[in-house]
């Protein structure tokens, strides 16, 4: 029988491990801390009773993930929940941009930019699946949906900026902006528009849900099917050097390219490793969770319906001071994601004392503490927001990189999403999970297709693993 050992267990190292398991493979998961599941994770931040996710929270890419699909989750216990509202974008008018699942929903609360709303985004989303089985892994392939790739690329290969222009009201400009911000990225260089089509129009197809019970339910689904598959998981292993690997025929990587190069970089061709020591980590988050009584007293009650809302005013704001970060500076009111799970999943909360999420978008490696500025952010447009906090847990760049070793510098996106790395991670390759050494790949975010639980990292680069395991002539460097 084939051996493999899969280091990291994230929600791309665990499905790595579950579609190898499901092939045949006896597979071994070493993670270095005592629970399994990466940024997934779910638990008691604040106080007894209310469930903060550590880090990923909203799912529009896991619910449909195609690999999840097939698997089949749902039998493992997982169960999604949708808010009415998938995310508000507040403006300081009292206005706020509305994102529905349904296209035709958004386009009636955006008003006169509707009709603009829709010709953007009703055909993405309603030909995302397409979309998704080219885009959400390796670019250096031949497509299976030319037409829909097409259509979609002249939007795709914008900056930002100019597909902003599109529309004519502040609404859906800002709407839009937040979406885009999750690119971690200044909004005036090319490409930088993809990922704020991708994630409306995934959207607009599957909508914003939350794990019920918390992102771990997802990692405890998955965990169910890797034990029914016979893969077992080993907790509290530090792997440092390639002899902390026991032998194996097939290794796979839930880690980033310079932890690879760390274990392998002596191995691995020139060529490659000069690729990973080339890549880029991407800027910052500093995240805080509350308790707090109640829900948040937003000026625009529509948001107290929403599962995200995003603070950061007028899309021209968002776009400077996405900019500024990315120069290394600190706004004094920073992008900031906030997520109010509890809106979907009311198991989350103890009485009337909910969950609060929120992050704000920091220089890279900001060793100072933003908790001030993001409750001044909320407050901005939720007066009275302060008065209603029970408990408050901060996690800076350093907390955050200690808790995951995968977020160097507080870098939760696996690198930087600008220039060409935004598709061709983590190198320009054919098998882009390939690492050089015959019968070891890497599977984590800082492959394709980047980040978010849909496990599709490691199912592709588990694909890759049996593709060789087949052959065992094949060239590990294509």
């Amino acid at each position: 029988m084939t051996t493999a050992v899969v280091v990291g267990g994230g929600p791309n190292g665990l499905a790595a491990a579950l579609h190898l398991a499901r092939n045949g493979v006896d597979v071994q998961v070493l993670e270095a801390a005592d629970t399994v599941g990466g940024g997934a994770r779910s638990g008691e931040l604040t106080v007894p009773g209310v469930v903060h996710d550590h880090c990923s929270a909203f799912h529009p890419l896991g619910v449909g993930s195609p690999f999840w699909a097939e698997v089949g989750l749902e039998r493992y216990g997982l169960t999604w929940k949708w808010p009415e509202i998938d995310c508000a974008h507040p403006l300081d008018s009292g206005d706020a941009g509305l994102l529905y699942q349904s296209v035709e929903a958004t386009a009636r609360a955006l008003g006169d930019d509707g009709k603009r709303w829709s010709a953007m985004f009703a055909d993405l989303g309603e030909h995302f699946d397409d979309l998704g089985d080219d885009l959400l892994g390796p670019i250096l392939r031949v497509p299976s949906h030319p037409i829909r790739l097409a259509a979609f690329g002249p939007r795709a290969v914008l900056p930002a900026t100019l597909l902003a222009r599109w529309f004519r009201t502040e609404r859906a400009r800002a709407l839009y902006g937040g979406i885009a911000a999750h690119l971690f990225s200044r909004f005036d260089r090319p490409l930088t528009a993809a990922l704020g089509l991708m994630i409306a129009a995934s959207g607009h197809r599957y909508g914003w849900p939350v794990a019920e019970g918390g992102s771990g339910a997802i990692i405890a689904a998955v965990v169910a099917a890797l034990g029914e598959s016979g893969g077992k998981i080993e907790t509290g292993v530090r792997v440092s050097t390639r002899a902390d690997i026991p032998p194996a025929d097939l290794v796979l990587l839930d880690l980033s390219p310079a932890q690879v190069l760390s274990i392998y970089g002596d191995a691995m061709p020139a060529r490659v490793r000069r690729s990973y020591q080339r890549y880029r980590v991407g800027s910052s988050a500093f995240k805080v969770d509350f308790a707090i009584d109640g829900d948040i007293p937003w000026t625009n009650p529509d948001c107290v319906r929403a599962g995200t809302v995003h603070l950061g005013g007028s899309f021209d704001e968002v776009s400077y001071t996405e900019k500024q970060r990315a120069s290394g500076v600190m706004v004094e009111r920073p992008f900031v994601l906030l997520g109010q799970q509890y809106v979907a999943d009311p198991t989350r909360s103890a009485g009337t004392i909910n969950p609060i999420y929120a992050y704000a978008h920091v220089p890279r490696g900001f060793d100072g503490d933003a908790t001030e500025q993001i409750v001044t952010q909320i407050e901005r447009f939720a007066p009275g927001f302060r008065d209603r906090i029970i408990a408050t847990t901060s996690a800076g760049t350093e907390q955050l990189h200690a808790y995951n070793a995968n977020f160097a510098a507080g870098d939760i996106i696996g690198g930087a999403n600008d220039g060409l790395q935004t598709v061709l991670r983590p190198r320009l390759a054919l098998d882009p999970y390939a690492i050089g050494v015959p019968g070891v790949y890497i599977c984590s975010q800082a492959s394709p297709p980047g980040a978010g639980v849909h496990g599709l990292c490691g199912y592709r680069a588990a694909e890759s693993a049996l593709r060789f395991d087949r052959t065992r002539h094949g060239p590990a460097d294509r």
